[in-house]
């Protein structure tokens, strides 16, 4: 601690002897007549800027921003007051002819004070390093978007060539304004009036034309991208495991595809089409204005450090409270949402008038903030517009007495305050758009979260076998959810499914039934152990060809809008009608189809919910089997179905040769004639064997089996 300030005591003595060595040579007489006045000002500047600067950073180690800007300012401060002296008043001040420790404590003095100024209204806090890594993170992504407009880039230079043009034509149109002026004020000639005319008419056509073919073009690039954003956004998404789509909301997801991708079209197109058309306009304001007065236009830009402090110090109170009022919003909504959902709570408590407090005080919060934030902006834009025309005063008063001295003309000065009026919205338009661009660009990250992201369950297998035989085997398996981890749901699990058997799980509910058929489905992926194919690991197969050969109905089947025949068929680009007609005469659905209006082609409606549930369950049925699966699935799918229907499908699933049947069952009646029934508890198997073995064991499943008889079904 004390050699720190130690050290901090020795850089702030050298730096006062080294900079005020530095001012006072550049006061004396022979530097002056050598160098001139304005160039020995800025040299002066530069070398106390580095001298300090050096010794700051050889003693300190490091600086930060607050002392970089103390510095900056306290070297700059007095050229620039000099050399602003020396252009409007043609005179320089007694500090520039000879130096000493006054100007100097005075500079210092100014600088200081600036300085705290600058720290009082915008510290450097954590955050605004954050924000810093935030916006260098912001141009990576920002030339990562870029890069895929690579197909637009055509459509991108059109439009930028356009933009180029309306921003050139439109900037001439004040100038011959001031033009028309000049010659209507002077001695009037019809000929150069005409064409001063011509001109502005052919500068505000060329503008229009020109913005329209810019904003056509950029359009359609936007268009273009989006599009192709989204399918790749979008084929991502699919590509990922089933435990990321249980982890991210589903309004997260949409969000990214609708909202997120149409801000990374706008970043590139839109913004970076306001910020150069912005930049080039001004400019080019800047190069005409020099050209009408060089002077008027160092005291223009005089305003703009101005301007930016007032708008840095309004965008963070202003940002502040917005945030404020928006979570006082929505802690309003919710008060509401809570009665409304919860009225007879509230109607039997008697609890109306405290309810009615209640939300009133939510709302009073919002009213102040809101208060708050409408005086800061009103503030705001009352210092802007006072600054705005304490400079128009200033253009006017210097205007006068140039036109007085013969430097300008009348229409000159026209010209320029067009262009000064138009300019102030420039840089201000440059502020935001730029900060604006970042910001959406963050979108654009989310966006690449996604696309990068690389799904936990691989499908990068190659193999594809022709004599697939279907023998599956789950090895010693350990397993917990991955929103879950600390809870195991499968412990030392092992199971053979054999070729033309069927096999039925049963087991009181969340003994881990579902969670075989969702690892078998390689919906996740077990934490030990692994399960095989024929005696393969199921990462070995190709993906499309694995759920192919491995198909599963669950308990409640999604159906997709359309017609039947196109849910029968969902997945497969050649599948006959011979087909589809089969696979729902398996399902028992054939004849329930061909009883409808339409046959095949009725349309299911939204989620099936124009079909019965068994319906649905048949039609899920008939989909896995027109695959002709070699592993069949059937996950608790006899809940939906009656008896009837049940044991006519199970019976002609059942003799299917070569084709392994795993049932998962409430109903224990339904799979007594299983080849082999697995009792599952705690995620362990603990029982094994045909129907009458298990009967004779009189364990779990002869329990199971006695609650039946007494009317309960297990779960």
């Amino acid at each position: 601690m004390t050699e720190t300030v130690t050290q901090k005591v020795v850089a702030l003595i050298l730096a006062v002897c080294i900079d005020f060595s530095f001012f006072y040579a550049s006061g004396l007489g022979f530097i002056h007549s050598v160098l001139g006045p304005i160039l020995r000002l800025w040299i002066s500047a530069a070398l106390r800027w580095s001298a300090i600067t050096f010794i700051c950073l050889l003693i300190l180690g490091d600086l930060k921003p607050s002392l970089i800007r103390f510095i900056t300012t306290h070297s700059l401060l007095p050229v620039v007051y000099e050399t602003g002296s020396g252009l409007l008043y043609g005179e320089e001040s007694q500090c520039s002819h000879a130096t000493d420790a006054r100007c100097w404590l005075m500079c210092a003095g100014a600088a200081l004070a600036a300085a705290l100024f600058w720290e009082l209204t915008i510290p450097d806090t954590e955050e605004e390093a954050a924000s810093q890594k935030k916006k260098q993170k912001s141009r990576v992504l920002f030339m990562r978007v870029l890069r895929l407009y690579k197909p637009d880039y055509p459509l991108l230079l059109g439009g930028l060539v356009f933009l180029s043009l309306a921003v050139i034509f439109e900037m001439f149109i004040p100038f011959y304004t001031g033009r028309v002026i000049d010659i209507l004020g002077s001695n009037y000639k019809q000929s150069e009036f005409f064409s001063a005319l011509l001109f502005m008419g052919l500068f505000s056509v060329g503008s229009s034309v020109s913005a329209g073919c810019r904003g056509g073009l950029l359009l359609c690039a936007i268009s273009s991208y989006t599009c192709r954003i989204k399918v790749k956004l979008f084929g991502a998404l699919t590509k990922q495991e089933v435990g990321f789509f249980e982890s991210i909301k589903t309004g997260e997801i949409t969000s990214r595809l609708s909202k997120d991708t149409t801000l990374m079209g706008r970043t590139v197109c839109l913004n970076v089409n306001v910020l150069l058309r912005t930049f080039i306009k001004t400019m080019g304001m800047i190069s005409l204005m020099m050209n009408l007065s060089w002077k008027l236009t160092f005291l223009v830009l005089m305003e703009t450090p101005i301007t930016g402090v007032i708008q840095k110090v309004y965008d963070t109170h202003y940002q502040r409270l917005y945030q404020a009022m928006q979570d006082s919003m929505a802690r309003a909504n919710e008060a509401a949402n809570e009665v409304v959902f919860g009225i007879r709570v509230v109607r039997s408590f008697n609890t109306e008038n405290y309810e009615a407090h209640r939300y009133n005080k939510c709302l009073m919060e919002t009213h102040t903030l809101k208060t708050h934030r409408d005086t800061v902006r009103a503030v705001y834009l009352l210092a802007r517009r006072l600054t705005g025309l304490a400079m128009q005063v200033f253009i006017l008063y210097y205007g006068r007495l140039f036109i007085q001295k013969g430097q300008m003309t009348t229409g000159n000065l026209v010209s320029f305050i067009l262009y000064q009026s138009n300019l102030g919205d420039n840089i201000r338009t440059l502020t935001y758009i730029f900060g604006d661009m970042l910001n959406s660009v963050m979108a654009a990250g989310k966006v690449f979260e996604y696309l990068d992201r690389k799904p936990e369950v691989s499908t990068d297998g190659k193999l594809k076998p022709d004599d697939l035989k279907g023998h599956v085997s789950y090895r010693c398996l350990n397993f917990a959810y991955p929103s879950n981890p600390n809870k195991t749901v499968l412990q030392d699990f092992s199971l053979e499914l054999e070729p033309g058997k069927m096999t039925a799980l049963v087991g009181t509910s969340g003994g881990g039934k579902s969670t075989c058929v969702s690892l078998l489905e390689r919906f996740y992926e077990p934490q030990n152990g692994e399960i095989c194919l024929d005696d393969k690991p199921l990462t070995s197969y190709d993906h499309r060809f694995f759920h192919k050969k491995i198909a599963v109905v669950s308990q409640e089947p999604v159906l997709f809008s359309g017609s039947i025949k196109d849910n029968i068929a969902y997945g497969l680009d050649e599948c006959s009608m011979e087909e589809i007609q089969e696979a729902a005469r398996k399902a028992n659905a054939h004849d329930f189809i061909e009883q409808l209006e339409k046959g095949y082609n009725t349309e299911v409606g939204e989620s099936g919910n124009q079909l019965s549930k068994s319906e649905r369950q048949r039609i899920g049925i008939a989909r896995a089997l027109v695959r002709q699966p070699k592993v069949l699935i059937l996950d608790e799918i006899t809940s939906s179905l009656d008896t009837e229907n049940e044991n006519k499908v199970l019976q002609t699933l059942a003799s299917c040769p070569n084709q392994t049947l795993l049932v998962i069952a409430h109903r224990l009646k339904t799979i007594e004639k299983a080849d082999q029934i697995v009792v599952i508890n705690g995620g362990k198997v603990v029982e094994q064997g045909t129907h009458e073995q298990l009967m004779e064991l009189k364990g779990s499943y002869y329990k199971l089996k006695e609650l039946l008889t007494e009317g309960n079904s297990p779960q």
